[in-house]
């Protein structure tokens, strides 16, 4: 993305350095992530779409889709295994080689529409794998929560109307990118909260809204957009989620796929900037689905 900019490679060392000072490393499994197919990207994106990122990729230097968006000569390929990530993990875990998964990946994905990226975001990566469980798995029913600061924009425009799929969101707002109030279809339970919104607040709005929802939905696989921006350190935005937080979220999550989905969970990493506060977020999130 370029010099100082917050989506960078060293979120994903903070997390695998404080997945090692944890401990948790020795307990779970490491898949390298293979590269998404154009099939596979297609259960989430236009031709037209797909052709034009192809054919944005620069020989050198730094060519922007948006303000927000740019990409550099070895951005596809991490966009393409951001996006096989999640169908790997899918696979696994429908295999039962895993129980359930995180996908420690960047470019995030959530906000990248049908024809369009923005916010960091080439590939709906929480998309493209849900919907391989239910095309490629046959699976009828699947859930995407998405507990990221910043509404998944992308993830509502494309699954919106789709009810195979059930949506739960919660995010900062108003707050870039300034959607998500007014849900676009049925299949969508999205959570505005606005700044100053502690752990209390969250944990309320899961307990009465995200998990009836979710119990009266009975997904058959969950799907989780976790971004850990919404941690108090993190100045990217005015939430005020703690590591307990998202541990507590992830085993509330944890009872629905067990419930309804024989324990069948995939979770992609999305945003996070504030890197010791990423670093250990994600690391309860992990210790509480692997349920250590």
């Amino acid at each position: 993305m370029g010099p100082h900019h917050p989506e960078c490679p060293d979120r994903l060392a903070a997390i695998q350095d404080r997945l090692i000072a944890s401990g948790l490393d020795a307990y779970v499994a490491h898949h390298d992530a293979p590269a998404a197919d154009i099939d596979m990207l297609a259960r989430a994106h236009s031709p037209e779409y797909l052709r034009q990122i192809f054919d944005t990729v620069p020989g050198s230097g730094i060519v922007h889709l948006d303000a927000d968006t740019a990409m550099c000569p070895n951005s596809l390929r991490a966009a393409l295994r951001a996006a096989g990530a999640g169908v790997h993990a899918t696979d696994l875990v429908m295999s039962g080689a895993a129980v359930n998964a995180f996908c420690a990946v960047r470019p995030p994905g959530h906000h990248a529409e049908y024809a369009r990226a923005m916010g960091f975001c080439f590939f709906n990566n929480v998309v493209v794998a849900a919907r391989h469980a239910l095309e490629k798995h046959g699976l009828q029913r699947v859930a995407i929560v998405d507990f990221d600061v910043h509404h998944g924009n992308g993830t509502e425009n494309i699954v919106a109307h789709d009810n195979r799929i059930l949506m739960v969101s919660i995010f900062q707002h108003p707050f870039y990118p300034y959607s998500g109030a007014e849900p676009l279809a049925d299949n969508l339970c999205n959570v505005p909260l606005p700044a100053g919104t502690r752990g209390d607040g969250f944990r309320e709005v899961v307990t009465s809204k995200w998990l009836p929802r979710l119990d009266a939905f009975a997904p058959q696989m969950i799907f989780i957009s976790a971004g850990f921006d919404a941690h108090y350190e993190d100045d990217m935005a005015s939430l005020g989620l703690v590591e307990a937080d998202y541990a507590w979220v992830s085993t509330e999550l944890m009872k629905v796929a067990k419930k309804h989905a024989s324990g069948r969970i995939v979770s992609m990493l999305e945003g996070g900037y504030a890197l010791s506060a990423l670093g250990r977020s994600a690391v309860e999130h992990i210790r509480a689905l692997a349920e250590l």
